[in-house]
């Protein structure tokens, strides 16, 4: 009988022991359900571990942990949750009874125990006045929350670091980040990221806590780091008065978008120069450009290129941002550089509203297409002259001549080679841009030349929708390929011979003294076609006819008298016309 009693004993033992460390083993005959024995050291029953336990309590650290302390009986006489803040303490220093302070060495945050401590190592024979009666063994469910030690300082484990770092946060550098802020046991306390604003400031001056100040120093653009930082480099021993308890830890996974400090200037870098540069910009200049606009972190803002149209402005003169303003000065056509733009020379503390944020560094990645001068003339470089050159082009004469035009980036925009034709006009008449007018003055047949034209010479500020942009620069490479010489300013139509003194019978055929119309247009083209008189090139000759009649025709009435008719040298004001 006692064998068996032994043997059920022993099972029952085993069963109801299971999961239970003992750091004192007590041998014992009784069933589960027998009396409480007496324990000669704690007990403790790990209840939930975390998964990873970064760091676990020694004697010597503070925590901070919840519990609630029962009877064996299961009545509570105390719980740090029915006071709302946990129970703040150094491990080891005999600020705790000794059975607790036996039992917290070694946890881990987030882990829970379930502690049976003797009245030895409790509050022995005295108990504790009407709570706790003498010789009491207490239970406690303990959750530990946090640990620090007075000798931490700020933790770092960056677990994100961009492939390029040009520089590294360093102190009164002013920066942008993004953080969300929990306590050790993983509670967010706050975060960033919610209010979808970063968080702006300068570093190692004070304006941060002490924890952050140092957390944040040596960081790249980019890069993210988790901070943790002890509460003496925190909110210290009364926290926040909100979210942040006493006492407690704090981790910041921090990601850093932006950084700049006061002093700094633009930064250009990444120039792609051509290797003709024969001209830079300088402060006055209208420049047209494209661009890519993006923070700091990569974040796009905006692109000429998605609008399909440059960015045309004035340099140096206040009409773009004063870091746009200084990047573009220097520049050749063709060229593509990266300006770095802190905020006080971009748009300062408060952006631009939704797409740039406030004190955010912009990044531009810049093409410059062309630029000019409202001073600069048609620029004219002769590629060709033939060896005899006996006549040139002077205002009224027909032109005839050959052009390729592109803008300065080398885009085409026309060719007359394309239509097999040349393009004929009459130098003077305003037929074509005056640029293009300068450029084929004093010209010899067979001559070429490189024409560089200014928008206020070409198609101005509007261009030609679909083929000139506005305020673009043109170039034209012309050959001019035949010229036929003009008539004095003033005139339509010259004689080649002698004038006849009976002029006006000789147009009046039907001697009725009078010049209609008709008599008058076959008299002109018949001296022309005989070679006796010329009219102005260039021109549909009726109408030049008309314009001379209607001249004559002082009086409108349809018909020219001879009272009426007068040669170009007894006018007494100046007429296109005999």
């Amino acid at each position: 009988f006692n064998l068996l009693y032994f043997a059920f004993s022993s099972i029952t033992m085993i069963k109801c022991a299971q999961g239970v460390l003992y750091l004192s083993v007590l041998v014992t005959f009784a069933a589960c359900n027998a009396p409480p024995v007496p324990l000669d050291d704690i007990l403790i029953e790990k209840t939930s571990v975390p998964e990873q336990c970064v760091r676990a309590v020694k004697v010597g650290d503070f925590v901070r942990y919840h519990y609630i302390g029962t009877f064996p009986d299961g009545n509570k006489f105390d719980s740090s949750y029915d006071r709302g803040s946990t129970y703040n303490v150094f491990v080891g220093k005999k600020q705790l009874i000794e059975g607790m302070d036996k039992a917290l060495v070694g946890m881990c945050i987030n882990e829970r125990r379930l502690v049976k401590i003797p009245p030895q190592l409790a509050y022995g024979k005295q108990g504790y006045g009407d709570i706790i009666p003498p010789d009491s063994i207490l239970h406690f469910d303990v959750l530990l929350l946090d640990v620090w030690n007075p000798e931490d300082g700020v933790q770092i484990n960056t677990y994100h670091t961009p492939s390029v770092c040009s520089r590294k946060v360093e102190v009164s550098d002013y920066v942008r980040y993004h953080y969300n802020g929990t306590l050790l046991d993983g509670t967010l306390f706050d975060s960033s990221h919610t209010r979808m604003r970063t968080y702006d400031t300068y570093v190692g001056i004070g304006w941060l806590i002490a924890g952050m100040d140092q957390g944040l120093l040596g960081m790249c653009v980019g890069e993210r780091r988790i901070i943790t930082m002890p509460p003496s480099l925190g909110y210290g021993e009364n926290g926040d008065g909100s979210d942040i308890p006493g006492q407690a830890s704090l981790v910041f996974d921090v990601v850093l978008l932006d950084l700049h400090n006061p002093r700094d200037g633009i930064t250009v870098t990444n120039q792609v120069v051509p290797e003709s540069c024969t001209r830079k910009t300088v402060s006055g200049d209208y420049v047209r450009y494209h661009y890519n606009g993006s923070l700091l972190d990569g974040t796009f803002f905006d692109s000429s290129y998605s609008r399909n149209r440059t960015y045309d402005t004035y340099v140096g003169r206040g009409y773009v941002i004063a870091g746009m303003d200084e990047g573009l000065i220097g520049v050749c056509i063709g060229e593509r550089r990266t300006i770095t733009i802190p905020p006080h020379l971009g748009y300062g503390e408060e952006g631009t509203g939704t797409k740039i944020p406030g004190s955010a560094v912009l990044v531009f990645d810049v093409h410059i297409i062309d630029f000019h001068n409202p001073t600069d003339n048609t620029e004219i470089t002769v590629t060709f002259k033939p060896d005899e050159c006996d006549r040139q082009t002077k205002k009224g004469d027909f032109v005839k001549y050959h052009y390729n035009a592109s803008l300065m980036d080398g885009t085409s925009i026309d060719s007359t080679y394309n239509y097999g034709k040349t393009y004929n006009i009459v130098l003077g008449a305003n037929q074509v841009v005056p640029g293009m007018e300068d450029g084929l003055m004093d010209m010899c047949v067979g001559e070429r030349r490189h024409l560089v034209i200014p928008p206020h010479l070409g198609y101005g500020e509007r261009g030609v929708t679909g083929e000139v942009p506005g305020s673009a620069v043109l170039v034209f490479d012309i050959e001019l390929v035949e010229m036929e010489e003009g008539l004095p300013e003033g005139y339509m139509f010259i004689w080649n011979d002698e004038v006849s003194p009976d002029l006006f019978s000789e147009m009046d055929k039907n001697s009725d003294k009078e010049v209609e119309p008709s008599e008058f247009t076959d008299y002109i083209m018949r001296q022309v076609t005989e070679g006796k008189g010329r009219l102005a090139p260039g021109f549909d000759p009726y109408r030049i006819i008309d314009n001379m009649f209607s001249n004559q025709d002082r009086n409108g009435d349809g018909k020219i008298t001879e009272a009426e008719f007068k040669l170009k040298a007894d006018e007494a004001a100046a007429h296109d016309e005999l």
